[in-house]
């Protein structure tokens, strides 16, 4: 093959949250990890993750594990797994304890126990009243969270292998998957990581949309391999769009200025979500608020002199109560809506925040082989938000992400380390061709002497998207959708890089994403455009109602032949009665 390999027990593709806390056990269980990570891991976009983690401690008042699920099965529209739901839920508490443990510099109570905000769709007692339950490092909770992580990895001998690319999976002609083919980004070298075991942890793909909170590196790098290796991916029509990303630049302002009692006002300095929500006004889940500011906008209520949109109220709260709880929402606000919040309202629109589908993964982190359950690839693993558990359903829940990191990123690595000691799994022989695929994708990259833009391409992709499924979806649009997305599928398999340079070749490497990302764009779409009901974070104005008889199910799209399948969602948890689905309002 005339590419070198090296041999690990484990590969983690990703250095976020869920990778590292998956790394962490492997590692602390004395077992050879290697994890590859595009940027250096404290960089990696679960940094940006700002109100909290989600756990019943009741530091404040009272709040049981119980209520904490029915908030997540009716955020998630009724189309999350109960088992996964009541697994993730009963583990939180012990996931930030833990977490403390570790050293996370969580915000305290005057008693020294855990801060704890509300946060939208977090209720007591099964929808009564808004409960504070998210765990917050001020508004860095993420960062906070990754440091942690990090350092707890670092004391565990973990190697990293940074900046660094994984480019397709190896699976042999059984199906298992033995590893995968990587590039360092600074020389352009290939090598074949070779493993028993290797865990996909490549966070989001959100720059599918032209708005976006997330960082330019979440390309859905995860999402392709899988996809390209013929493993379907679940749920992609619901894409969580976030109601509060400064307007015009994406920049994300966290819930958590909501929780701390700021508020959303239309043109009119009208208290706009006392119409929608009457019962937990902002805090509503984020698909009703996005909903709800689109619709204010779209009926000319939006405010600025284009009327495009809303304004974010806090400075009520005081420049003091600012900069201690949310210090890095009022530097945001200076720095990309020249907006200081302490004097002024924040301008926000509701922006492409969260993917809620992904690769299709049971509890314990192993990759499902088809729609039909049961099955697992052998040898393949996924956690955190390129995985798809569904915890989440048709929309996420706030702080419930960070949860997830920790929850199914631990889960993940405990299943890998028993499989490894009751020897499930083995170095198994590489297939001759494990490189091909690589490498006759960077060889065309390479070779070709003209063809399609890399920038125009994407640009093309992301117009589609913003244009055709974002907060509300039209029949038409989404029809159109489908036709332009095919027609970027074509085009990004014949894109040309001018500069045939290996070394800090960044063009080639943005070539490999949009592969990528078009990969997810062509799921989504084709997946919201044949679901015929509004759930969640889909809403089809043709089907404006949910839809519980016909699409109680998730979706599953094959790369091959764009097919769809479908499986019906698990209303049964594991050990308490099933939270019927009703009509979900707040």
């Amino acid at each position: 093959m005339g590419i070198s390999t090296r041999q690990f027990d484990a590969v983690v593709v990703g250095a976020g949250g869920s990778g590292l806390r998956a790394a962490l056990q492997l590692a602390e269980a004395n077992l050879r990890v290697a994890v590859l990570s595009k940027v250096f891991p404290t960089r990696s976009h679960t940094v940006a993750a700002q109100g909290g983690v989600s756990a019943s401690l009741g530091n404040e008042e009272p709040d049981n594990w119980h209520w904490h699920m029915y908030d997540t099965v009716k955020g998630s529209d009724y189309l999350g797994d109960q088992d996964a739901i009541e697994f993730m839920c009963r583990k939180a508490n012990e996931a930030v304890i833990e977490l403390e443990h570790y050293g996370m510099p969580f915000d305290r109570l005057d008693n020294g126990k855990i801060y704890q905000r509300p946060f939208g769709g977090h209720t007591s007692n099964y929808g009564e009243r808004a409960v504070k339950r998210a765990c917050a490092a001020a508004d860095r909770t993420g960062h906070a969270m990754l440091h942690t992580l990090y350092q707890r990895n670092v004391r565990a001998k973990t190697q990293f292998f940074v900046e660094w690319m994984a480019l397709d999976l190896i699976r042999n002609q059984a199906g298992d998957v033995l590893g995968v083919v990587a590039m360092e980004m600074e020389t352009g070298e290939v090598t074949i990581l070779h493993a028993k075991a290797t865990l996909l942890a490549t966070g989001g793909a959100g720059r599918i949309y032209a708005a976006s909170t997330n960082a330019f590196i979440n390309t859905g790098d995860g999402l392709g391999m899988a996809a390209r290796a013929g493993i379907p991916l679940e749920d992609m029509e619901f894409w969580q769009f976030h109601p509060t990303g400064v307007a015009g630049a994406g920049v994300l302002i966290t819930e958590g200025v909501r929780g701390e009692g700021g508020f959303l006002l239309n043109k009119n300095g009208e208290r706009f979500m006392e119409r929608y929500a009457p019962t937990v006004k902002d805090l509503a889940s984020r698909d009703v608020v996005s909903r709800a500011m689109a619709t204010e906008i779209k009926e000319g209520r939006g405010a600025g002199k284009d009327s495009d949109h809303i304004l974010l109220k806090l400075d009520h709260l005081g420049a003091d109560v600012i900069d201690k709880r949310l210090p890095g929402i009022r530097e945001i606000a200076i720095k990309f809506a020249n907006v200081d919040p302490a004097k002024d309202p924040i301008p926000v629109v509701p922006t492409c925040h969260y993917m809620m589908g992904g690769i299709p993964t049971n509890m314990h982190g192993q990759v499902l082989a088809g729609h039909n359950g049961g099955a697992i690839v052998k040898g393949l693993y996924a956690a955190g938000e390129c995985a798809c558990v569904s915890v989440h359903g048709a929309n996420r829940l706030g702080t419930n992400s960070l949860l997830d990191l920790l929850v199914f990123g631990k889960a993940s690595g405990e299943q890998v380390v028993k499989d490894l000691a009751s020897d499930a799994l083995a170095y198994q022989d590489l297939p001759k061709d494990a490189a091909d695929l690589s490498l006759s994708r960077l060889a065309r990259l390479d070779s070709a002497k003209s063809g399609e833009d890399v920038a125009e391409v994407g640009a093309e992709m992301r117009r589609t998207m913003q244009l055709h499924c974002g907060v509300f979806r039209f029949p038409d649009g989404l029809a159109e959708g489908v036709r332009r997305m095919q027609e970027v599928g074509k085009r990004a398999g014949s894109l040309y890089v001018k500069d045939k340079s290996k070394v800090f070749n960044t063009a080639r490497v943005e070539a490999l994403e949009l592969e990528n990302l078009v990969e997810v764009a062509m799921s989504t779409m084709v997946s919201a455009n044949a679901r015929q009901e509004s759930r969640g974070a889909h809403d089809r104005s043709d089907f404006p109602d949910r839809n519980d008889a016909q699409w109680m199910k998730h979706t599953f799209w094959y790369k091959e032949n764009d097919r769809l399948e479908y499986r019906p969602v698990n209303l049964k948890p594991l050990t308490v009665e099933s939270f019927e689905p009703k009509a979900r309002v707040y």
